[in-house]
């Protein structure tokens, strides 16, 4: 009698207990207001990205509004000056002076006369002031314009801008305003060494 009792009474707390009660998983969801908050960011990232500007390729002409001072700190229309000069040579050297760019320099004076019998107009280009180009200008006696482009916008234009604020040694040959030639990371010597060649081979 006494273990039936006992059994009852466990019985009773058995079913008196209720069952443990299984949890909800709660899932997160971020508010609208935060996601059009997000999306907003997001959309004005994308428009604020900066599109690469498009640098010259061979069959290229150049922008009509660039301007760039000559030694003398004359305004040049670099576009109409191709234009006008019918087959220009443009070498780029990284500071006026400097070895290296005084090779470069005086190669091009040394054949100065002959690529003027070619109907070829020479121009040095670098970013150094009007100042600095005369200064070059006169000690080596060039017998060519020296361009002062500080701001990099022809030289970066000619993808010719070495990053953070350097110029890689280059030469670039239009014809009638058209690029024709474009040599990027050049030697001093490679520079003014076969020229004559290469305007030769534009033909008429």
């Amino acid at each position: 009698m006494v273990r039936r009792s006992a059994r009852l009474r466990e019985q009773d707390v058995q079913e008196a207990s209720p069952e443990p009660k299984k949890q909800k998983r709660e899932v997160k969801t971020p508010a609208a207001g935060k996601l059009t908050e997000e999306k907003k960011s997001v959309e004005k990232k994308e428009s604020t990205k900066v599109e690469p500007k498009k640098t010259l390729q061979e069959g290229d002409v150049l922008p009509d509004d660039l301007e760039l001072e000559n030694q003398d700190g004359e305004k040049v229309a670099v576009a109409q000056y191709a234009k006008d000069a019918k087959i220009l040579v443009v070498f780029l050297y990284p500071r006026a002076s400097t070895p290296g760019c005084t090779r470069q320099a005086v190669g091009f004076r040394d054949k100065a006369e002959e690529l003027t019998k070619l109907g070829v107009t020479v121009v040095g280009l670098s970013s150094d002031s009007p100042k600095a180009q005369t200064n070059f200008k006169s000690k080596q006696q060039l017998p060519y314009e020296l361009w002062s482009d500080p701001s990099k916008q022809l030289i970066g234009l000619l993808g010719a801008k070495k990053h953070p604020s350097g110029i890689v040694r280059s030469d670039f040959i239009f014809k009638d305003g058209i690029l024709r030639v474009k040599r990027v990371g050049v030697s001093p010597e490679k520079s003014f060494n076969g020229v004559i060649e290469l305007v030769k081979g534009l033909g008429e």
